[in-house]
């Protein structure tokens, strides 16, 4: 290790001994505070992304410090054989707070998600439908197996949660891919009915899609594919990997629309910044995963270790505790409001969206010289201490702490519009 750490000798360290997978800035952080962050040679950024969202309180909220640093000195892990307090109080706070279903505690997004698509495979084993074995007919002794999604989203980056992404490029290049998944157009019911066919178990769906470009769907959306679901005996998955834990100003997302899910799955802000991932089952199909009933289904060795469910018990407590709820929301208005208003003045920008502190920013480069994509924004900004996040080339999206005051939102605010502006 050198003697004196800056952001040069950190990223020689990083390029001689780590596997090069991101596209990492040439910046290494190396503390936080807030929603401000501070490089290796010194200098101060205003986070408006929070760790892709994860960073839900911010960086080392004194809270979630203390807890983890008590339960550091207690006990750290001990397995899943055992029972622990700290996963007791997590899952006790997101049953209070959801819709009533148990939580299984993994590690990611993409573990929570294969989670949920097995366990809906397990329901569409015991409820086969029209799609029970019939000797000679090929394939028939599999059940109701398939996935619907849709096109923009983004549930993981593993062999079973890449099919269900529905972005071509997380998949190529890992031919074969398993089978029983399908899109269709994210927002369109239609599409959704006319896909499901006798070996169709579930819809996986982001309540509002996060990768694809904070897309808010219509009114009628959710309560449409509920119906549906119950119609036709599926499991109705909502993937609220972006949008869980108060991030659009509602505990969940779908609670915007008043409608519960069969299983909900949960990470980022859910950890706080620690790698924590939640599937949260209804009782329609959370028996199926009763290792008393049926044997051991589905299980993990890290998942749900007392570090971080200290963590995660202590977020929804802080949450409720400051009324961050109702924060995001205001703020969150705030910020699309002043965002609107600057895009009638500048047609570069071309909409805003988006529900509390998860909002999404569409560009027209050929409305402008001052820059090329949605890249280009970032950078520009990072240049002058604020963070942001591009998707889909023409997309930027913030997603600051729930603790970020109204003074840090405008700040960054002035340095978007003026970037935009160019």
């Amino acid at each position: 290790m050198p003697d004196t750490i800056t952001n040069s000798s950190i990223i020689e360290q990083h390029d001689a001994y780590m596997s090069l997978n991101y596209p990492r800035y040439p910046i290494a952080m190396v503390r936080g505070e807030g929603s401000e962050l501070y490089d290796a040679d010194g200098k101060r950024y205003l986070d408006l992304f929070a760790g892709f969202g994860a960073g839900i309180l911010g960086h080392c909220h004194r809270d979630l410090v203390r807890v983890v640093t008590e339960q550091a000195q207690q006990l750290w892990h001990v397995g899943n054989l055992f029972h622990t307090q700290p996963q007791n109080e997590a899952a006790e706070q997101i049953f209070k707070h959801g819709f009533g279903g148990r939580s299984f505690f993994c590690h990611s997004g993409a573990d929570a998600n294969e989670a949920a698509i097995k366990l809906a495979r397990l329901y569409g084993k015991k409820h086969p439908g029209k799609a029970k074995a019939t000797p000679g007919e090929p394939g028939a002794a599999y059940g109701r197996y398939k996935i619907i999604a849709t096109t923009g989203s983004f549930h993981g980056r593993t062999m079973g949660t890449m099919v269900a992404t529905g972005q071509a490029k997380v998949r190529e290049g890992f031919e074969p891919w398993l089978p029983g998944y399908m899109h269709v157009p994210y927002n369109d019911l239609p599409a959704i009915t006319a896909a499901i066919d006798d070996e169709t178990i579930a819809i996986l769906v982001e309540p509002i899609q996060g990768e694809g470009g904070v897309n808010v769907p219509d009114e009628n959306y959710l309560t449409g594919l509920r119906k549906l679901a119950d119609e036709r005996d599926l499991v109705l998955i909502f993937d609220e990997v972006w949008t869980g834990c108060g991030r659009t100003g509602k505990w969940f997302a779908h609670q915007h629309w008043n409608v519960s899910p069969d299983i909900m799955t949960l990470a980022k802000g859910v950890g706080g910044g620690l790698g924590v991932g939640v599937m949260c089952a209804g009782p329609r199909v959370a028996d199926l995963y009763d290792a008393r009933k049926h044997g051991v289904k589905h299980a993990t060795t890290l998942g749900g270790n007392c570090l971080a469910m200290a963590v995660t018990a202590e977020i929804f407590r802080v949450i409720e505790r400051d009324n961050l709820l109702d924060h995001a929301t205001k703020l969150g208005q705030h910020a699309v409001d002043r965002l609107r208003a600057f895009s009638k003045k500048c047609p570069a920008l071309e909409a805003v969206r988006g529900k509390g502190l998860f909002i999404g920013m569409d560009l027209d480069p050929t409305k402008t010289s001052s820059f090329t994509n949605a890249n280009d924004i970032v950078n520009r900004c990072m240049e002058q201490g604020i963070l942001i996040n591009a998707t889909q080339n023409t997309i930027l999206r913030l997603a600051p702490s729930l603790t970020i005051t109204q003074k840090q939102m405008d700040e960054g605010l002035d340095v978007i519009e003026r970037v935009i502006a160019g």
